[in-house]
């Protein structure tokens, strides 16, 4: 089973989500050839770094200092890629020139200018009368993957023998379903990123090709092979076809999703949807197991590797000076809370080094990947329930349904409406603060 949207995307090593760790330095540190800048991850864009320029005197040292140390880069950054020092931050633009960007900081809060942003945080929106706290709100929902006929090559499928199989991008987009209406009831306006089991990158794997040859090369493999008879193995034969499915599906089709959220919508906050999941082995013999958990990440916790490449750094830098994290981290909590009162669930602790846990009610995690990082906008990243647990496939093979059903010998809502709930608890909660 692919992982979670795991930074540079060069290697599958077929873990869940929650346990995918972002890939090995030796591997991350390898670029990918561009004729402008050889320094760019997969996919990437050329950073514009001019537009950083409107953040001049918009952050103190000490608020800088802070953010860089607990949220983005909480295991230090390489003197090589960022200087602190007592008036000014320099950044190197380009990792393979000895270029720079030099930020001036504020000296004081009294001294600071207003932080340029695309969206409204809590305290810009207008009040809203009671009954209606998400008026004015702007809200993108995400729903994760893309399901459909494309869940097997995403590896979020599982069938157990006649069941329903299990598809995580259509029930993502079940949940995004039943709360649209329920968030413009509230009085927010609401777009859906994806509306159907479709991609909306209009790129498909084989486009992808030149890009994947030579991460293939890079990566020790100096004659990848264009097809395979079957699921590959990442750890012994890593396939042009493969890697290009790879690019497609956790690479392509998020950033095209960031266009569109940044481009078009231009939101004040973006839910992304999505279950989890812990290792099934044979995708048509899984193994059911006990444990169920629920966590939330916001962007945050950079891998060195991640940070050689100057897009990754530039973003990094964009989301840092815009302040996404201190709407991003009030909120998650809020609504950790409230999808732990609908579900009952324990918080996921993870064992792996790529993340680092923030806030207070131990359920939400600093964690860099695409989407939080390119979504301009305050990103929610919702992990509730763990797909291939026992107690979850029932209710997923019950489906939706209205009121309470006994689902293995046990009453429930249904799942999906249950997920719904939770969001809504959330968002009401943590926006009445506004209501008149």
């Amino acid at each position: 089973m692919r992982g979670n949207y795991c930074e540079i995307q060069m290697v599958n090593l077929r873990l869940p989500q929650i346990l995918a760790p972002c890939l090995a330095a030796s591997l991350l540190a390898l670029p990918v050839l561009a004729a402008a800048a050889p320094n760019i991850s997969p996919l990437g864009n050329v950073p514009d770094w001019s537009s950083i320029e409107q953040y001049q005197g918009t952050i103190t040292r000490d608020e800088f200092k802070r953010l860089l140390e607990t949220v983005y880069c909480p295991r230090g950054i390489s003197g090589n890629l960022l200087q602190l020092e007592a008036e000014v931050v320099r950044i190197r633009i380009d990792r393979e020139q000895e270029s720079w960007f030099t930020l001036r900081f504020a000296k004081d809060e009294g001294a600071r200018k207003p932080v340029p942003r695309a969206w409204r945080p809590l305290e810009a929106l207008p009040r809203a009368p009671a009954g209606r706290e998400l008026e004015g709100l702007k809200i993108a929902i995400d729903p994760g993957h893309i399901g459909g006929s494309w869940a097997q090559m995403e590896e979020r499928w599982f069938q157990v023998g006649d069941s329903e199989p299990i598809k995580e991008g259509d029930m993502t987009l079940h949940v995004a379903k039943l709360l649209a209406p329920r968030l413009r009831k509230l009085g927010a306006t609401v777009s859906l990123v994806r509306d159907k089991p479709e991609p909306v990158t209009p790129k498909r794997p084989n486009d992808l090709s030149e890009v994947s040859r030579k991460i293939l090369l890079r990566a020790g493999n100096p004659k990848p092979r264009d097809d395979y008879d079957g699921p590959a193995d990442p750890q012994k034969d890593q396939t042009l076809r493969w890697q290009n499915e790879l690019l497609f599906y956790r690479n392509s089709e998020i950033r095209q999703r960031a266009a569109i959220v940044n481009d078009d919508l231009r939101r004040d906050v973006v839910l992304c949807l999505h279950f989890n999941a812990e290792g099934w082995d044979d995708p048509k013999n899984p193994k059911l197991i006990d444990r169920n958990h629920l966590h939330m990440l916001v962007n945050g916790s950079y891998l060195d590797a991640e940070l050689e490449f100057d897009d990754v750094r530039f973003e990094m830098l964009k989301r840092l000076l815009s302040r996404t994290y201190t709407e991003e981290l009030p909120l998650s909590e809020k609504l950790a809370e409230t999808m732990a009162r609908r579900t009952h669930l324990p918080p996921y602790e993870y064992t792996t080094p790529n993340v680092v846990k923030v806030g207070t009610t131990g359920y939400v995690y600093a964690r860099n990947l695409i989407a939080t990082r390119l979504y301009h906008a305050p990103v929610i990243y919702f992990e509730p329930y763990v797909m291939n647990s026992d107690e979850v496939f029932w209710r997923i093979q019950e489906g939706d349904y209205d009121g309470i059903r006994n689902v293995n010998g046990t009453d429930r809502p249904s799942i999906y409406r249950e997920y719904a709930d939770g969001v809504i608890d959330g968002l009401v909660e943590y926006y009445r603060a506004r209501c008149k």
